[in-house]
Formats: structure tokens, sequence, C-alpha cells
């Protein structure tokens, strides 16, 4: 009897043994294996179950919505080329470099959502995020792993990258946290040129981290990570040029899940974005007179100096929905007005407007100020899925927008489960 032979179930439970690359190269060495594999949709299904990723259909897209059709193979297939280009990059071929950085954005974009962001707190702190939390993304685990070995460091500095290959690297490393590029004094300090000069943000931009075309034209993944820097510098004590396996902290993968409660209905949920409670917003700034370069722009060399110096600060703010306004792109995501009343000392308040991009981002934006009077703009746009502990990176500069007015960055989250630190060395 040939094997082939064999009841097509029985060969799929014993394919179901093989790694998938064994699965692939069995397919290659007659026609009749390659017609029984490539044509086994339930094989394909096995197979990616059998993987320590998340099961597609339990997955939902970053704006709370269920997956359609999954084309397990495809995406299987997208996945383990994915990760040999990331074990070596010698075997990335031309232009393929896009569609290994897409399929990670895939992978960390549709994962299972967490009821709660409290579930890290003792998970995380334990550095027993592999698998302790059923509801713990695999997917998140899986890359924030295979990334931990330099391939975003080492990646940007190949010649010749495409702006769109640029904005997929930034967007991942934002996801993925610190690397260890960013623990040398030369990254830091292109990061500091980046966010606080003023022709960074112009109306075009909507002076945020967007597109020139304004938030609606897309966000600026290259802007947010800059200012990811910026802000995670002030959290995570990092000596430099140390060398550091992953820092787990709220700025980083694990906290990008989608929360949403099991008995929440978002689609009848005025709320949908959670922002009702206490926030802590953290905002950096520096003396801006000292960045003016004989009106010519910004003076990079400032950031160099051993004098240079930044102030890090966070406030609480208590945050509450007012009103609501139909989305009609949008219909069961409304746009939420909301208005905010800091903490003692201050008596700031600030008014604001959460809506939805035309490519699912959550967009905040706000402007606050004492007693009323609005001097300060917030532009910002949630990272992760929605409701997701990482919370919100930005950009702060007054709402008179001339060209000498100072900016800098924020970073707005909710105050509950505000863990500390993890490194893994």
């Amino acid at each position: 009897m040939h094997f082939l032979d064999l009841p097509p179930e029985l060969i799929d439970e014993i394919l179901l043994s093989f790694d998938p690359f064994d699965v692939a190269r069995l397919s290659q060495t007659c026609r009749s294996f390659r017609s029984h594999i490539y044509n086994d949709d339930a094989l394909w299904r096995g197979l990616y179950l059998s993987q320590p990723y998340d099961d597609p259909r339990l997955c939902l897209t970053q704006d709370g919505r269920e997956r359609t059709k999954v084309d397990w193979r495809g995406e299987l297939q997208r996945i383990l080329r994915a990760h040999s280009v990331i074990n070596d990059i010698s075997l990335c071929k031309q232009n393929e470099l896009n569609k290994v950085l897409q399929t990670l954005i895939d992978m960390i974009s549709f994962v299972p959502p967490i009821s709660s962001p409290g579930l890290y707190g003792d998970t995380l702190s334990n550095l027993n995020w592999t698998s302790s939390d059923k509801e713990i993304s695999s997917n998140l685990v899986w890359v924030a792993a295979i990334l931990q070995h330099g391939f975003l460091d080492h990646v940007k500095t190949r010649p010749g990258l495409t702006e769109r290959e640029k904005q997929l690297l930034a967007k991942l490393h934002t996801y993925y946290g610190l690397t260890n590029g960013d623990t040398t004094r030369k990254s830091r300090v292109a990061s500091w040129a980046y966010v606080y000069n003023m022709r960074n943000y112009r109306w075009d931009n909507d002076f945020g981290p967007y597109s020139p075309e304004g938030v609606r034209g897309g966000v600026n993944w290259e802007h947010m990570q800059a200012i990811h820097h910026v802000m995670s510098r002030h959290l995570v004590a990092l000596n430099e040029g140390e060398d550091f396996e992953y820092a787990i902290y709220k700025m980083s993968m694990p906290y990008t899940q989608i929360s949403i409660p099991r008995e929440l209905d978002l689609a009848n949920e005025r709320d949908w974005a959670g922002i009702t409670g206490l926030w802590k917003v953290s905002f950096c700034f520096v003396d801006h007179r000292d960045l003016i370069a004989d009106g010519s722009g910004i003076n990079a060399s400032i950031f160099e100096s051993d004098d240079f110096v930044e102030i890090f600060r966070t406030m609480d703010v208590d945050l509450n929905v007012v009103h609501t306004e139909h989305d009609p792109e949008h219909p069961d995501r409304p746009l939420i007005k909301f208005f905010g009343q800091m903490r003692d000392p201050s008596t700031s308040t600030m008014n604001g407007r959460i809506e939805m991009t035309p490519d699912n981002e959550v967009h905040w934006s706000c402007i606050s100020g004492d007693s009323g009077n609005a001097i300060w703009s917030m532009e910002g746009i949630q990272v992760g899925g929605l409701r997701s502990g990482y919370g919100v990176l930005g950009s702060w500069t007054t709402i008179y927008h001339d060209e000498d007015d100072p900016v800098g960055p924020f970073w707005f989250r909710k105050a509950e489960n505000d863990e500390g630190v993890v490194i893994v060395t």
C-alpha cells in the first residue's frame, strides 16, 4: 500500500506531527503529495494552530471587530517566511522586506482581546508572560521574542529603504519598545532633534505626528517612534550602549493588546474608547529659546551638549465623556467629546475629542489651560488595540502655532495598574 492510499484524515494526522517546513519539503517530492498538501485546508488549519500563535478565529481588529475568513495556508507561509528572514536577513529577496514587515504588523494588529489590563500586573512583573495567563496574546509574545536579537536595529542600517519600509519599521519599533540601539547618545540626540523641531509641526500635518495630509492621511510612524524614544528614556534606566534582551514596561509590546471587558458590547457603548476615569499625562519640555539658531531653524547641536536639560513631568487628570456625535464612516464608534480636570496642584482643564481615523487608528485631540483659557493643544494616537494599556503618544504645542512656539512629546495612559519596568538582561 502506498502512503497516499491511506484515508485523508489519517494522512493529515501524520502530517500534523511534522514541522510545517517539512510538510512544504514533502510537497516538493512528487505531484501527488503536492496536490494533497496544497488542496487540504484542514491540514493547513491544523498546522497553523499547532504553532505558538493566536487562533485567528479568536482575534479582533484593533478597533474591536471580528476577523473575517482566514487564509490558513497563506498566512502560515507568510509568517514562516518572515521568521526565516528575521533569523537570517541575507535570505531577504529584493523588494521582500515590505512583505516581511507587514506580516509582523498584521500579527500584532490582530490579537484576542484581554478582559482587563490589570491581568498584566503579576504576570509581567514576574517575567512569566509566555504562558501563565491564557488571555495574553501569543502573537505579541512570539513577535517580541523574535525581535529581541537586534533585527530592528540592523535593518534600519540597510541602504535604500523605501518610505513605506521606513514607516513599517518605525511602527514595529514603536510597538516593540526599546532596542539596544536606543541606548546610545547618538540615537537619543536624533530623536530629540526630531520631536523638538517646530518645522516638523505644520498646518498640513495638523501639528501632530501625522502625514503631510494630516491625521486623515495617516500616522507618521517615524515621528511616533521618536516620541516613544524620548518618553521611554525617562522611564527605563539604561546605560550608554547597554546590552539587554527586553524591557517590559507600559510602552512595550505586551501592552498593545486590545482590552475589552467580556460583558461590554462596544457597538452600543457610548464610551467605546474607555476614557472615563483617572489618567496620567506625562510630557517633556526644554527651554525652547535655546533651540533657535538665528532664525534658520533648530540648533540641533544643543542636544549634544552635556549642559542640555530636558524636563519630564507627570500630572493626574480625571476624564469624562460629555457628548457623542454620529460618525458616518464609523457608525458604531461615534465621535467622543470629553472634559478633563487636572488634580491638585494644577487647576488646568482640558476639552477634547476622540475619533477613529480612516485607517482605523484612535485619534485624540484636545486643548487645555487654566480657568478655561486654552493655551495648549495636543495631538496623539492610541498605540495598539482599542483601550490598550499602552495609551496615547503624541505632541503638544500652543494653540497659536507660531513659528517660534515651544513643542514637545506627551504620553497619556490610564492610571490603573501603572506598573514599573522589568528589564531582561
